[in-house]
């Protein structure tokens, strides 16, 4: 088969690799680009989990295809380098602010809202107070909400800019192996047994693609690091129970260290007045959320999650985590939901005992149970004291009524080595984004991408 050639290959169409793509063409590179990604294009991505429960797809619709996992997240834009990953420590505070402000741009430019969540220093001050003496951190950001329902016309558009731009994008297909000659990016191979030489590769697989990458670089003899592995739940409540907390930041992010074990718990993913929903990883379950930017329900998500960082010889937390959620899937032929109330008095949540619960749960599906019988007694002692804190500031949290699903895993992919340009100890490649354990955001995805595109740049003209 007959090689084909370009000048560079982005592997992962989410928004690493997009934002590669982007900044690429808009820096009037000649070049070839080809883009190659595993899933459907945005248009063809369609989960049937909501109509009939996860249904373990071959290729996940929710976690891969044009946009990536990000897609169909909540769609929320962090202007902060205190979240969204590890990236400032190869940029640097000041760089990387810069970076994503260059990138919190294009996102507008293609469609995102232009409204931003900018709480006022009066009301970051009495919120800070309240959350120091609840024994909490509050990390206080502004955040452009983009919503599940809006993402992906916004990213829609970016295929379309790229496309007219002579990209070249090619989806349903994925990547077999990198390609090395003599230290140096030679090109890669993909499934079909397609050849395609270049000069430079960026690999922006996403959490999808995070196994293949660590794979890939542990043949080619590319410095793995494990990240922390954040297990928990998600909490649903009724939305006024939050509304002093979203309201003025939408993102409450509050960061705990327990009392019993000095374990850092942490809020993520708030969902004002949205919904709770499942995604899968290799043949497990777990919760999520979603919030629109068009319609509402009644009740407000978030995530508690414990971080969890292991030593020798343990190493590999992503198995860990996977073995909490194919337990909670054992017990539940999906997701389990339980009163708060039920699990400290050490029951199970039945369907009668749900009932008595003013919240009504958003995600269809989920069996009552209980999570007792799941998660490690260090993680539910952590939720439970986190949830007895937080009520100081939003009363009502920790009510008997308040909802939790299980479990929720955040998967952070091995780091792969990198320098200050994220190239790797391959000469011309590249590594970017979630999959790559740098990132674990939209923005700083994007971010990452950029720093990478511009790398390409400066090495090949």
């Amino acid at each position: 088969m007959t090689p084909e050639h370009f000048d560079v290959v982005i592997v992962g169409a989410g928004p690493a690799g997009i934002f590669a793509a982007l900044e690429l063409v808009r820096s009037d590179f000649t070049g070839r680009i080809l883009v190659v990604e595993k899933g459907h294009g945005i248009e063809k991505r369609r989960c049937p989990a909501r109509e009939r429960g996860c249904v373990d797809c071959t290729v996940c619709d929710i976690m891969t295809g044009w946009g990536g996992a990000g897609a169909f997240s909540d769609g929320k834009l962090t202007l902060t380098t205190e979240v969204g990953g590890w990236l400032v420590d190869y940029t640097g505070v000041e760089a990387l602010m810069g970076l994503l402000d260059h990138a919190d741009d294009v996102w507008v430019e293609f469609g995102a809202t232009t409204d931003v969540t900018t709480p006022d220093a009066e009301t970051v001050e009495r919120l800070g107070h309240e959350a120091t003496l609840a024994g909490m951190q509050l990390v206080p950001m502004r955040v452009r909400h983009i919503g599940t329902d809006k993402s992906p016309a916004v990213l829609s558009a970016m295929r379309v800019e790229l496309e007219r731009r002579g990209v070249d994008i090619r989806t349903d297909i994925a990547v077999d192996r990198v390609l090395v000659e003599d230290g140096c990016v030679a090109g890669v191979q993909l499934k079909d047994g397609t050849r395609i030489d270049a000069r430079a590769v960026i690999a922006a697989p996403g959490r999808e693609g995070a196994d293949w990458l660590a794979a890939e670089a542990r043949r080619l003899g590319i410095g793995l690091t494990n990240n922390a592995v954040d297990i928990g739940v998600r909490v649903e409540v009724p939305a006024p129970v939050m509304e002093r907390l979203t309201d003025p930041l939408y993102e409450a992010k509050l960061v705990y260290h327990s009392k019993q074990f000095g374990d850092r718990v942490r809020t993520f993913c708030m969902n004002p007045y949205g919904e709770v929903t499942t995604e899968s990883y290799g043949g497990i379950t777990t919760v999520n959320g979603h919030s629109f930017s068009d319609s509402r329900t009644a009740n407000t998500n978030f995530a508690v999650l414990v971080s969890q960082t292991f030593t020798e010889p343990f190493d590999d937390p992503i198995a860990y985590g996977e073995e909490i959620a194919h337990l909670a899937n054992l017990l539940s032929d999906g997701v389990i939901v339980q009163r708060l109330g039920d699990l400290k008095a050490g029951r199970r949540s039945t369907p009668a005992r749900m009932a008595q619960s003013i919240v009504k749960p958003t995600l269809r599906g989920a069996v009552p149970g209980d999570l007792a019988f799941v998660l490690p007694y260090r993680h539910m002692v952590d939720l439970l004291e986190f949830l007895e804190a937080l009520d100081h500031m939003a009363p009502g949290v920790n009510g008997p009524g308040t909802l939790l699903y299980g479990v929720e895993v955040k998967f952070y992919s091995s780091r792969v080595a990198v320098g200050p340009d994220l190239q790797t100890a391959v000469h011309g490649l590249y590594a970017v984004g979630d999959g790559a354990g740098i990132t674990r955001g939209l923005l700083q995805s994007s971010a990452s991408g950029v720093v990478a595109a511009r790398a390409v740049l400066s090495s090949l003209t």
